[in-house]
């Protein structure tokens, strides 16, 4: 009898210990994103993460979008920060890896890096060493979206070339609808506006020209294009200049306004704004009927480590699985983005329809090139454009200033 009890004490003691063993082993990664309004989809997401691998979970937390890149970087150079950093691209990335605050990956301990496109991975590698330091979450297409509702109710339809747009614009502000709803007010989608009216007038070669140091913003193709905005002045919301985003937004939502040139990051977030809307997103109207209508296609951030993270291992893990179809399939379905990862399904038919734009999309010139230096061609263009539409400045100056700002960093612009 006393040596059953032993038995049963000794299989308690083993028992215990091996809790205990599993308990030491468990990992709780962190996760540090800008994005708040994900945090269901992500915890779900990240449950499914558990479930393939036991014992590894992990913590979501966001951060302010402005503050964000300050409380990251100030973390990160303490030597702290997050396990897994939800990161910007292109310029936005750069910061991080060069200090060497990311982990460098690579595909023979992330093979799942195969599953990406080749300017999926351009976006998240940095320029110096070539190395890939986080794996693209999400490719973002700027075009035009339709009230369908409002279209209908107007007796109109959605243009497919200038003319046509500024005629539709015209008939509708005479029923007393806003033809576009984008105000000025707010930089970065200044910029939007810009790219998706423009790239249609630029033509397939500008960009490959422009990096070539064959042609500058001065270029009479890009102030031919950027002229065309000033046609639309009379088109977006009466005091457009104080127009901002969040104004724009609901313009369009509202049914007050037909129109809003924007990206397809917005899918999602309209319908959770007004679920009931009957929108469509199209192609940017081309000069001349048949002529090319290209999108504008850039990749929005992505996954990395952080390079003291005292979990790499885990950490890995969880980058690879964020690399696999599994994730990226039920990634687009739950926020309404399209994941670049290949063969992923996208079941939602307005979703699906962008992903058929993206091969013959341009790219969003100053996000995916000259984010990197200071005055960034973002903010140069943002600013400028204001003044062009207020009629501060003409299309020509705006583009000298364009050309001579980047040419402070950028060789190819740079007179000899």
């Amino acid at each position: 009898m006393a040596g059953f009890r032993i038995g049963r004490l000794m299989l308690a003691a083993t028992a215990l210990w091996g809790m205990g063993v599993a308990a030491a082993r468990a990992t709780e990664l962190t996760f540090w994103t800008w994005r708040p309004e994900d945090k269901a989809a992500y915890t779900e997401l990240f449950n499914d993460f558990t479930k393939a691998n036991p014992g590894i979970t992990v913590k979501f937390e966001a951060f302010n979008t402005e503050n964000y890149a300050t409380i990251l970087s100030t973390a990160l150079a303490a030597g702290r920060g997050p396990d897994v950093i939800h990161t910007r691209a292109y310029g936005g990335l750069e910061q991080f890896a060069k200090a060497g605050y990311l982990l460098a990956l690579d595909k023979a301990e992330v093979p799942e890096l195969g599953n990406l496109p080749d300017d999926a991975l351009a976006s998240e590698t940095l320029r110096a060493d070539g190395k890939v330091y986080s794996l693209s979450f999400a490719s973002q297409t700027l075009g035009l979206f339709i009230n369908q509702d409002v279209f209908a109710k107007a007796g109109l339809q959605p243009p497919q070339t200038w003319d046509q747009l500024i005629s539709v614009s015209k008939a509708l502000k005479e029923k007393g609808i806003i033809p576009i709803a984008n105000g000025l007010a707010t930089g970065w989608m200044d910029e939007v506006m810009v790219s998706v009216f423009i790239n249609p007038f630029l033509g397939p070669d500008f960009v490959k020209d422009l990096l070539a140091g064959k042609a500058t913003f001065e270029d009479p193709r890009y102030i031919n294009a950027i002229s065309k905005l000033l046609e639309l002045r009379d088109f977006l919301p009466p005091g457009a200049a104080g127009v901002d985003y969040a104004t724009a937004q609901q313009l369009f939502l509202s049914g007050r306004a037909a129109m809003f040139a924007g990206g397809s990051f917005e899918i999602a977030n309209f319908r959770k704004q007004n679920p009931k809307i009957n929108m469509d997103f199209i192609l940017p109207p081309a000069p001349t009927a048949g002529a090319p209508r290209p999108a504008s296609k850039f990749f929005d951030g992505g996954y990395a480590i952080n390079a003291k993270s005292p979990n790499k291992a885990d950490a890995i893990k969880l980058i690879r699985w964020l690399g696999t179809k599994q994730f990226g399939d039920k990634f687009s379905m739950l926020l309404g983005n399209i994941s670049p990862i290949k063969g992923v399904e996208i079941k939602d038919p307005l979703l699906a329809k962008v992903a058929q734009m993206n091969p013959d999309a341009m790219p969003y010139i100053m996000a995916v090139y000259f984010r990197y230096e200071s005055p960034t061609g973002s903010d140069l263009l943002q600013s400028g454009i204001q003044k062009m539409m207020a009629g501060s400045i003409t299309p020509q100056q705006l583009g000298a200033d364009l050309t001579q700002g980047i040419g402070r960093y950028f060789a190819p612009f740079q007179k000899k």
